[in-house]
């Protein structure tokens, strides 16, 4: 699947993160869990297409969650899923991903993420609580949270994304 079709996907992905997915949650976890599946997509886009790709989409898709969701500080998102993306593809650029690799370089860029997150407004004082408050409260929920959707959605992902790029290497060697 090209690109062009991926966009819309992880579009619809962002918005059913945002809105729906807190109606199916019980009302005890609202507050603890924050699902980050366009993180997912951002990192399965590192996994098969390479590190660039993953950079832009996680730069443009964290700007949004910025702007739509976060207001407290403009861009520690876009940062910080840029960077898990082009640091999730930079270590594995040359290796092939088995689901096993995938889902733990997804947990484990997860936390990456949700740390810089925490750390970035620890530093701006704009949390008091400490980080083991935080990884047991918010980011150990979330990151299983995250493993569920993973486990869904790696084998379309993986289509997907592995079809871009076979495509692009036929198109390079015409």
């Amino acid at each position: 699947m090209s690109m062009q079709r991926i966009i819309p996907i992880m579009l619809l992905i962002f918005f059913i993160e945002g809105t729906i997915f807190y109606w199916l949650l019980p009302g005890n976890l609202v507050s603890r869990v924050v699902p980050h599946f366009t993180l997912a997509f951002v990192l399965f886009a590192s996994l098969y297409r390479g590190r660039h790709t993953a950079v832009l989409l996680g730069l443009s898709f964290g700007l949004l969650q910025d702007i739509v969701y976060y207001g407290n500080i403009i861009g520690v998102h876009s940062f910080s899923m840029g960077l898990v993306g082009y640091m999730t593809g930079l270590l594995l650029e040359r290796k092939r991903s088995t689901l096993l690799m995938a889902l733990t370089m997804i947990l484990l860029s997860t936390l990456v993420y949700e740390t810089v997150v925490y750390f970035v407004y620890r530093v701006f004082r704009l949390t008091h609580q400490t980080y083991e408050w935080a990884l047991m409260d918010h980011i150990i929920p979330s990151l299983f949270l995250q493993l569920g959707f993973v486990l869904v959605i790696y084998v379309p992902a993986r289509r997907w994304f592995e079809g871009t790029a076979k495509k692009k290497g036929e198109e390079e060697e015409e």
